[in-house]
């Protein structure tokens, strides 16, 4: 019996042609729905409020054990206040007084204290709701993408001439931009991509080249996504069904491969805007950078969400 050959060689050929200038059509700016938009930007703040509130009343809460002497501030009055802060971009002394402003908007009805405040980001009964909360804002369209980006701790810093500086963050949107999962304990990208991989849900998954692996396109097609990871140079055609087809498909209908591919550049946008509309990472410790990482992101699906609910709206 006769195996074709693999066009390896013609393969490896055609990679470097892909990034050349002028190998793409120019595509038409796309155009802003301004209305949408502008409807979006005044309706958010009572959105926001609303969804914070009721997204924490709906969770549940960690059973955890009182200590002697002055009790423990119940952990959904601390959650709906760490994503108030968050919302506003505040400090931990200015939030202490917008919580006495805003929070009856949210459900706080009692005076918080800055030092509260602010050892509630590392607490492990708020970690738990806004886990649950993060976990139902996640819908999904299915078409998935994922890539890393460093998270400043000051203005100051460039990440491409300093990656070591701050945390970096892995993760896996949807075409809308909406966070399915994400990592920052700072493991190299590609490893952690298998542990985000079983958290998201999806029919189709974009990777660049940084993530060329026979065993996460494997894993991806296993769980009933299609890949599309863009190859190397010296990538060989070689490997698991999964392998062989994804770039087969490149190889015969360069076109329609790549129009899939490069939907990936919505999680660039996100962490662009993820950057942008935030300030700086300034949490210390790991768990306590964790809740501001997981309240940033809930507020920024949420604002998706709502963006999204209009436009479908109207």
């Amino acid at each position: 019996m006769l195996v074709a050959k693999l066009p390896n060689q013609q393969f490896q050929q055609m990679v470097p042609l892909l990034r050349e200038k002028g190998f793409y059509e120019h595509a038409k700016p796309r155009e802003i729905s301004w209305p949408e938009y502008n409807l979006s930007q005044v309706k958010e703040i009572s959105w926001i409020l609303k969804s914070i509130k009721e997204a924490v009343d709906q969770s549940c809460a960690l059973d955890s054990q009182g200590k002697v002497g002055r009790p423990l501030t119940d952990a959904k009055l601390l959650a709906k206040a760490v994503l108030l802060a968050e919302y506003l971009q505040s400090t931990e002394r200015v939030s202490e007084g917008w919580a006495d402003v805003l929070g009856p908007a949210v459900g706080v009805f009692e005076h918080l204290d800055d030092r509260v405040l602010g050892e509630a980001y590392g607490r492990v009964e708020v970690l738990h709701l806004l886990r649950q909360v993060f976990d139902k804002s996640k819908t999904s369209d299915g078409i998935l993408s994922g890539d890393g980006t460093g998270l400043e701790t000051s203005r100051k810093q460039n990440y491409e001439n300093n990656k070591k500086a701050g945390g970096y963050m892995t993760s896996i949107v949807d075409s809308r931009e909406v966070v399915q999962a994400f990592d920052i304990s700072g493991k190299q990208e590609c490893q952690i991509m298998f542990k985000l991989i079983e958290e998201a849900e999806g029919e189709s998954l974009r990777l660049d080249a940084g993530f060329i692996c026979r065993e996460l396109a494997k894993r991806i097609d296993e769980l009933g996504m299609t890949p599309y990871i863009f190859p190397k140079s010296n990538t060989k055609l070689n490997g698991s069904p999964a392998w062989k087809n994804m770039y087969l498909e490149l190889y015969y209908d360069v076109w329609q491969w790549l129009k899939e591919y490069h939907q990936r550049s919505h999680c660039e946008s996100f962490h662009s805007s993820f950057k942008r509309k935030n300030k700086p990472i300034h949490k210390l410790r790991a768990a306590c950078q964790l809740g501001q990482i997981l309240a940033r992101i809930i507020i920024h699906n949420q604002r998706r969400q709502l963006y999204y609910k209009l436009l479908h709206h109207n």
